[in-house]
């Protein structure tokens, strides 16, 4: 017997697991050190500017598509479009792509909750995190050598997430984001406050807010605007098409879309006033400047941070466990939302049921990301997966979704401006078409152009050939081989 497809408890339910989804490990690492590289406070205008022209109408692209086939992405876009159906896998693929080595960052952000305790890392956070923690192999190739103790955490991550997933819609995905979004909230603004206080914290600031002019006559700012973006949102990969096909039938869309948009906007922001407060503070302990002290990505999160925490004194253990922790619970909703759609998809076209598609599609990605990244390779597989799958992956579906429904067949975009104007407050009109069909591709295009060009001219940082072709480009290659053959099987 089919199982009844699950629904939302209310709109609130929702937006608020979207909002989950959208706040993810990245908003706390990676805005900050994405807006400061590409001109400061004059970077928030490319990205509001970005967020308006390309962000919400993605997104109300994509709850239209999941709101009215009341189904994951493959089913979604066959009912659009038949041979679109291959999209809606493509799609599928990246979220277990990306699960895969979400899961290990995941597990470093809550080992360091326990590491904060002492501070365990000592006097070089930077050896530590690479060569004593990780253990971080020299080696060009895969290196098999097992390390225990990213193993017990990485099952004890896995475990908290499929526990999530087996329990369903409402008392799984729904009722986590109820707890864990007003922890994070609650957690990282006492850390944005405590931030605040420390000497040099002015210093970051202006590093962080004082606009640089010249940098938005560059192109490569405004495509980071948008970038970050769509990568922000968590749009152009089903997240946000799986999540509106659990809408009850009347829901005002675009209403949500707003509130899920500005509330993720809002939350970087504040995320960069804690994190260069707290660089401003470290640069002012060094005697140096801001810009000597700040480093992007894994780096900010896991050397400079734990650097700053070290500098704190008696507050010093606090202030690493509320950042750690608000990385871990962000990681843990952005999680839980990439593998409902896998899981979703499994359950519209193999009718499984909820506990058969968790337990197979969870237990089974969980299985490969705890063999991978429980080695010594797993900050390199982090670093060449998540360039490969967020540049080319997520980048190539949101841009043939969009061009889709406003170039091939503009009869969709008619019929689905119409499925969300009936149920919104707020009417898509001219200016989300234009959007739609001129500005957001263009982007779109021009961003994974650039992208392929310099990866097979020069191909990605020292990494071998080996590891790029095997974990980059076989990455890329798993998404477009399951496209291909989940596309064929017939439903049942």
């Amino acid at each position: 017997m089919t199982e009844k497809r699950e629904n939302w408890s209310a709109r609130s339910g929702f937006i608020i697991a979207a909002i989950g989804s959208a706040v993810g490990l990245g908003n706390i690492w990676r805005f900050p050190y994405v807006a400061y590289e590409n001109g400061g406070g004059a970077f928030l205008i490319p990205y509001l500017i970005a967020l308006l022209t390309a962000g919400l109408p993605l997104l109300f692209l994509d709850y239209a598509v999941g709101h009215r086939s009341t189904g994951s992405p493959p089913k979604a876009y066959k009912q659009l479009l038949k041979p679109a159906e291959a999209l809606g896998w493509w799609q599928v693929c990246v979220c277990i792509i990306i699960a895969l080595y979400y899961a290990g960052v995941l597990t470093w952000a809550g080992s360091y909750v326990y590491f904060s305790v002492g501070q365990v890392w000592g006097s070089d956070p930077e050896a530590f995190f690479i060569k004593q923690y990780l253990q971080n192999s020299s080696a060009e190739n895969f290196d098999m050598t097992f390390i225990g103790h990213l193993f017990w955490p990485l099952i004890a991550v896995w475990a908290v997430i499929l526990v999530i997933l087996f329990g369903g819609v409402k008392k799984g995905v729904e009722l986590s984001n109820k707890i864990f979004m007003p922890l994070l909230i609650v957690l990282f603004t006492i850390l944005v406050i405590q931030a605040l206080r420390l000497p040099g914290a002015v210093d970051g600031l202006n590093a962080f807010f004082t606009p640089n002019w010249k940098a938005m006559m560059d192109y490569k700012v405004w495509l980071a605007a948008y970038g970050h973006i769509f990568f922000s949102l968590s749009v152009g990969f089903g997240i946000m098409v799986t999540y509106a096909s659990y809408l009850k039938p009347k829901t005002n869309l675009t209403g949500a879309g707003f509130i899920v948009g500005f509330a993720n906007s809002s939350f970087e922001i504040l995320a960069g006033i804690g994190v260069f407060a707290a660089l401003g503070f470290m640069a002012h302990s060094a005697g140096t400047t801001v810009q000597d002290v700040v480093s992007g990505g894994i780096g900010l999160a896991f050397i400079a941070f734990p650097k700053i925490i070290s500098s704190l004194g008696a507050g010093a253990d606090l202030f690493g466990i509320l950042f750690f922790t608000s990385l871990f619970v962000a990681g843990i909703t952005s999680m839980v939302s990439i593998l409902e759609v896998p899981i979703a998809a499994m359950q519209d076209k193999l009718k499984w049921s909820r506990v058969k598609a968790v337990s197979i599609i969870g237990g089974g990605t969980g299985l490969v990301s705890i063999f991978l990244f429980s080695t010594v390779n797993a900050i390199k597989l982090v670093d060449i997966i998540d360039h490969f799958i967020n540049n080319i992956g997520i980048v190539s579906g949101a841009l043939i979704s969009i061009i889709m429904v406003s170039w091939f067949k503009r009869s969709l975009m008619t019929e689905l401006e119409m499925h969300i104007n009936g149920i919104s407050t707020i009417q898509l009109g001219r200016t989300w078409e234009f959007t739609l069909t001129i500005i957001t591709p263009v982007v779109l295009l021009s961003t994974l152009v650039m992208t392929l060009v310099a990866l097979l001219q020069k191909g990605y940082g020292d990494y071998s050939f080996g590891l790029q072709m095997w974990f980059g480009w076989g990455s890329i290659i798993f998404c477009a081989l399951g496209a291909l053959l989940f596309s064929k099987l017939n439903d049942r």
